[in-house]
């Protein structure tokens, strides 16, 4: 590499002129580096995304199936589960055949050109904030209920969000792997005690029905749980996806993670959703840990705090709690962080080295996302329900649309043109497929988040800013 280019942003070249066999790794040769990044195992990456998506299910699932009966939702949690798999082999291929993309920004230049680059990026860091946001109102959720109210809402928001920030400050996920590991040990525990303690507490009257009769909008509301449940999937979105990757140190062994983690969430959702909705009927929560007595929910939480410091409900126990998206709070931090950093230093100096310039803009950037997300959650009423409008925009497309993109693109360009879309079709109808659930759960996602924001104004839900 020219000294010229040294300290300069690295430019990604266009899909029509990339040649797969000069694309260059993220980090290169790390030996003599003082920050090494590429650290991660398969089994890591696999038991930081259990830690993820398990949350996701255990907490919004069981309220799905009382919306839609137990039929219906558990067709649609295996149903996705395998899907969930199937666009993760597609990043993950995507990734191979582009070793040099590092995050959402670069895949989207390589798809779509430099329109393309910043929109995808601008979406990634808007959508981690967001997801800051939601992971320190899920956090003042827990503490509120572990103290009985005894401190302001406000308070509690503004401890969580110091521990947010704190975790996030590892320069490379390899910083990150006691906390994920201990995160998919605890969720697995408070999963296991929140069924110990509806099986010992059962509802009397529960009423218990394999479907139930509902319109569009009650219907869609219901599945937002599983769907962007398994937005977690194996990158919590692409753009935490390609950063996983990018810090393994085989890169190659990604799918194994994808296999373990998908299999074991799937088993997960569909045994807690179905006990907890057995012995609690149709009136559990979501969050499924408030319909568990006040002891049990108290001793839950307390066993799922430190994986909510990894993960983001976005709690509205109202209207919204359904609609809840949950993405790991310190590495969403991370990763908007990391965006941001690479476009300034790729490939130079401050990416490998302690340096103060380095450390400086590191800390500024996590701080920057963190108090971001703090002054939107305290600050503005309706924070959660604009969650859930951008979870529609985003996690649809990074976690299920642009998959199909990734396939059609690499199948075209590295294939033999429409040739080979023509010759793999059914390839091409599942791509394609892909796209289209992608574009229906964003319209979708968007008019029922809109239609809530409607709601909580007619009825009088939202309520002011900076508030106890």
């Amino acid at each position: 590499m020219s000294p010229s280019t040294k300290d300069v942003d690295f430019e990604l070249k266009p899909s029509s002129v990339t040649e797969k066999n000069a694309a260059e790794d993220v980090f290169g040769d790390e030996a003599d580096h003082e920050i090494q990044y590429k650290t991660l195992s398969w089994q890591f990456v696999a038991a930081i995304m259990i830690a993820e998506i398990v949350s996701n299910g255990m907490l919004t699932l069981p309220n799905a199936m009382a919306v839609v009966g137990i039929v219906p939702s558990l067709v649609l949690t295996i149903f996705l589960g395998v899907f969930a798999l199937y666009t993760a082999k597609l990043l993950i291929d995507f990734k191979m055949n582009h070793p040099e993309v590092h995050n959402m920004g670069d895949a989207g230049y390589i798809i779509f050109g430099p329109i393309g680059r910043e929109i995808l990026s601008g979406g990634t860091i808007i959508f981690a904030v967001f997801a800051i946001g939601s992971e320190i109102l899920s956090g003042q959720l827990a503490l509120s209920v572990l103290s009985n109210n005894g401190l302001c809402a406000t308070a509690l928001l503004a401890i969580f969000a110091v521990a947010t920030f704190l975790l996030s400050l590892p320069r490379t996920l390899g910083g990150l792997t006691w906390l994920g590991l201990l995160s998919a040990v605890f969720i697995t525990i408070c999963g296991i005690l929140a069924m110990i303690g509806a099986g010992v507490n059962p509802i009397a009257d529960r009423v218990v029905v394999a479907a139930v009769p509902t319109t569009f909008y009650e219907a869609f509301l219901a599945i937002t749980g599983p769907v962007f449940s398994y937005a977690g999937k194996m990158k919590t979105s692409t753009s935490k996806f390609f950063i996983l990757i990018s810090e393994m140190k085989k890169p190659e062994d990604a799918m194994k993670a994808a296999w373990v983690l998908q299999g074991f969430s799937t088993i997960f959702y569909v045994i807690f959703s179905v006990v907890i909705y057995v012995y609690i009927g149709s009136t559990v929560a979501s969050s499924a840990l408030l319909s568990l007595p006040p002891v049990w929910s108290k001793i839950t939480f307390a066993i799922g705090m430190i994986n909510f410091l990894m993960q983001v409900p976005s709690f509205k126990p109202t209207v919204l709690s359904v609609l809840m998206l949950r993405s790991s709070g310190a590495l969403y931090g991370h990763t908007a962080a990391k965006l941001v950093f690479f476009r300034f230093f790729r490939y130079s100096r401050h990416v490998h080295s302690h340096t103060p310039l380095g450390w400086a803009v590191w800390i500024t950037l996590c701080f920057a996302a963190t108090a971001a997300a703090f002054l939107l959650a305290t600050g503005v009423p309706i924070f959660s329900y604009l969650t859930g409008i951008t979870a529609s925009l985003f996690a649809s497309w990074y976690t299920y649309g642009i998959a199909g993109f990734f396939w059609l693109h690499d199948t075209f360009y590295l294939k033999g043109g429409s040739h080979a879309l023509r010759r793999r079709w059914v390839g091409t109808t599942m791509a394609s497929s892909t796209v289209l659930a992608g574009a229906f759960i964003c319209v979708a996602g968007t008019y029922v988040s809109i239609k809530l924001i409607a709601d909580a104004y007619r009825d009088g839900l939202v309520g002011r800013p900076f508030t106890c």
